[in-house]
């Protein structure tokens, strides 16, 4: 399956859900208590971290989405530090606030790496705040592209078919993490994404992967659902949708440290490809991709657009080498958000010589990318005549991807780059040759956005032309 990167900055999510606040009180100890036989942990670093559908929401921010955020918190220090966590990382909160209940809050005191204890201070929401949920959601959904359901029965999601009833009368798609063995009261959503226990724990234990999916249509059509994407793990997940072959996403993660806050990563980067225009299969992709990284970390974490852009580059051979246009401006977003310098150069480079690899080198010292644009056969044709080019382009893009230098090589048809500049917008032009600044192709349009251009010498007596001429006189 061909992974793009989405649009995430076009995209509009609402996450309705449990809202809580983990806290975690990290120090050394060194002794027992006198007072019971328990460590004493003297605290020295204090640390919160939105959690729940906090955690949601946060993690579709941070891929560079829209996201606004509805529930319920108590009206204490632990809601206001939640709220100015998430709008800091411009979550756009829309809390309703509780004068009996707290703020959902899960205290973990670590030492040495471990948790020692954790402590929580919770209450159940009562079903009275439903209606003020449903006002908000009312208010919002209008401008979002896909609704999230974060339930982890702490009492906010008490009436989800009232939620999912407006959203599809709005023609928002709804999805779903369920909690619990009840899944009759998200009837009507668009997608659920149960792990494997959770599933099994609704239809039964699944001894083949036939029986599986056969229950996970039987799922869909009993509740009206339009898929299930059942997360499995070490074995990936499994998406399963009406009348359709089901797919299997297999497990990418290298090395497990943590499966902390994973689910929450893959319903946070579902909805916003989707919001953001993705087919379902596709989106369902880049989920498990996200995945796969954030359970190579410790603890909840939210995954960044760049790390997972530039995972993407990984599967579409993206880091370096030979790229299409499109792959070409995916590596280049991931290059730029880690702060390198571009820089572009083109040319025909039929016969690679000495001075061809001395020019590249020299080229890429002027940033940290090179991106190397070269003619396809039928503009070298038209700029160089009959006979040439001597090397296809499919060869010449092989032989030049090899070089340390370069970073990426796409090929054009033009006979100037002057459409590709205007895509990739670089940094740095560079060509070339004895004439000036003034002469290089592209340069007025690089320097009208306060790009440099510059003109490099190639080495003397090296010549594809003198080259050939001579092989030919040979002849």
């Amino acid at each position: 399956m061909k992974f793009v990167m989405p649009r995430f900055d076009k995209a509009q999510v609402l996450v309705i859900g449990d809202l809580m606040l983990d806290r975690y009180w990290h120090g050394p100890t060194s002794r027992i208590s006198p007072e019971a036989p328990v460590p004493v942990v003297k605290v020295e670093q204090r640390e919160d971290r939105p959690g729940g559908a906090a955690n949601v929401a946060l993690n579709i921010s941070a891929l560079g989405a829209g996201v606004s955020l509805i529930g319920l918190v108590g009206e204490d220090e632990a809601g206001s530090a939640l709220e100015t966590q998430l709008a800091s990382a411009r979550v756009n909160c829309q809390f309703c606030t509780s004068n009996d209940e707290p703020t959902i809050t899960k205290l973990r005191v670590m030492s040495r790496h471990q948790q020692l204890i954790r402590l929580d201070f919770e209450e159940r929401f009562a079903a009275d705040y439903s209606a003020d949920l449903q006002q908000q959601a009312e208010a919002l959904l209008p401008n979002v592209g896909v609704m999230i359901l974060s339930d982890y029965d702490k009492g906010t999601l008490s009436d989800p078919q009232a939620l999912i009833a407006q959203a599809r009368m709005a023609g928002v798609p709804v999805l779903v993490d369920p909690k619990g063995s009840n899944f009759e009261r998200y009837r009507g959503a668009t997608l659920l994404t149960p792990n494997l226990s959770e599933f099994e724990g609704v239809v039964g234990v699944c001894q083949s992967e036939q029986e599986l999916v056969a229950k996970a249509q039987q799922l869909i059509e009993q509740l009206e659902l339009e898929a299930l994407l059942v997360t499995r793990s070490e074995q990936g997940m499994t998406l399963i949708r009406a009348d359709q072959n089901e797919v299997h996403f297999p497990a990418r993660a290298r090395e497990v440290f943590d499966v902390t806050g994973a689910g929450d990563t893959v319903i946070s980067t579902l909805a916003s490809a989707l919001a953001a225009g993705e087919p379902l299969d596709a989106a369902t992709g880049l989920a498990n991709i996200a995945a796969s990284i954030v359970v190579g970390k410790l603890g909840t974490a939210a995954i960044s657009a760049p790390e997972l852009r530039r995972t993407v580059n990984r599967e579409l051979g993206a880091e370096r080498g030979v790229v299409s246009d499109e792959q070409l401006l995916i590596a280049l977003d991931d290059a730029r958000a880690s702060g390198e310098k571009i820089v572009f150069t083109n040319g025909c480079f039929d016969i690679l010589h000495a001075g061809h690899v001395g020019y590249l080198k020299h080229a890429r010292a002027q940033g940290d990318r090179l991106v190397l644009a070269i003619n396809d056969d039928e503009s070298v044709k038209r700029l160089k005549g009959e006979g040439r080019p001597i090397n296809p382009v499919e060869r010449r893009k092989t032989v030049l991807a090899g070089l340390e230098a370069v970073d990426w090589v796409v090929s054009f048809n033009e006979d100037t780059p002057e459409r590709l500049l205007e895509q990739v917008r670089p940094d740095v032009l560079v060509k070339g040759g004895d004439y000036g600044i003034e002469g290089v192709v592209g340069g007025e349009f690089v320097s009208s956005y306060g790009g440099e251009v510059k003109v490099l010498s190639f080495l003397d007596n090296c010549s594809t032309t003198a080259i050939v001429e001579k092989i030919q006189s040979k002849d």
